[in-house]
């Protein structure tokens, strides 16, 4: 199970913002290349960058600060937001990002998917799967879509998806702890899932009950406002999950 950092971009730099509230938002760096650079000495190998200024108008404002986290860090990287073409995908492939995070178009368009894992390959197509109340959420969290998640997944898992992060919305940002009985109830259903757990992570004894709970079967969790605030060491952390995967 991977400890997967998140940089949150709005403006060119990196942000949080509370359940999705684009008027809440707390600025962490004005450089986020460098952060990203002391999660690679930690050992982090993947990071989540979501691009917010595509999430809610489609239209990226941040591409020049990939590609420079690209220049200067060897991380791989995977991107959501605003993803809802394979134009889109065409240029993140070109700044070198290795996974493309799909949520709205997933929903308003399932053809972009399809094409998206003929020209990409299964392993790096990803749906975003943002939910409250049970139903999927779009652009950038604000738009209720009036679908069950459950019947979304069914659909697109359907479709060859294997590789999903699956977003309480009402537990990010809130530092309460992960909503472990949907991550559990995922992989029962959908066993061979690469599922990511995102939303609630605030300190390693949630990531060490996500492992535990899930008989080590998720693919990776998401944190990122529990690290800027100090309240969970990512080394530590990677260095407690590595040990658990060993035994």
């Amino acid at each position: 199970m991977l400890v997967l950092p998140a940089i949150d971009l709005l403006d060119n730099e990196a942000v949080r913002l509370l359940q999705g509230d684009y008027s809440k938002k707390t600025v962490y760096s004005s450089s986020p290349e460098k952060m990203i650079q002391v999660f690679e000495k930690q050992g982090a190998t993947l990071i989540h960058i979501v691009d917010l200024n595509a999430a809610k108008t489609g239209k990226s404002e941040n591409g020049k600060t990939i590609k420079k986290i690209k220049e200067e860090c060897s991380v791989e990287l995977e991107l959501g937001g605003g993803i809802r073409s394979i134009e889109n995908m065409k240029f993140y492939d070109g700044l070198g990002v290795s996974r493309f995070i799909l949520g709205t178009v997933a929903v308003e368009d399932p053809k972009v998917v399809e094409k998206g894992l003929e020209l990409f390959g299964q392993n790096r197509i990803v749906i975003g799967v943002d939910a409250k109340n049970g139903y999927v959420r779009t652009k950038g969290w604000e738009t209720n879509s009036g679908i069950l998640y459950k019947d979304f997944l069914k659909t697109m898992y359907g479709m060859g998806v294997r590789h999903v992060i699956f977003t309480d919305i009402s537990k990010d940002g809130m530092m309460e702890g992960p909503n472990t009985d949907v991550y559990v109830e995922l992989l029962t259903e959908f066993p061979d899932l690469q599922l990511v757990a995102s939303g609630g992570v605030s300190k390693t004894e949630d990531l060490v009950t996500l492992f535990e709970k899930t008989n080590g079967k998720l693919f990776g969790a998401i944190t990122g406002k529990a690290i800027y605030e100090g309240k969970l060491d990512l080394k530590e952390s990677i260095r407690i999950l590595n040990q658990k995967r060993e035994k």
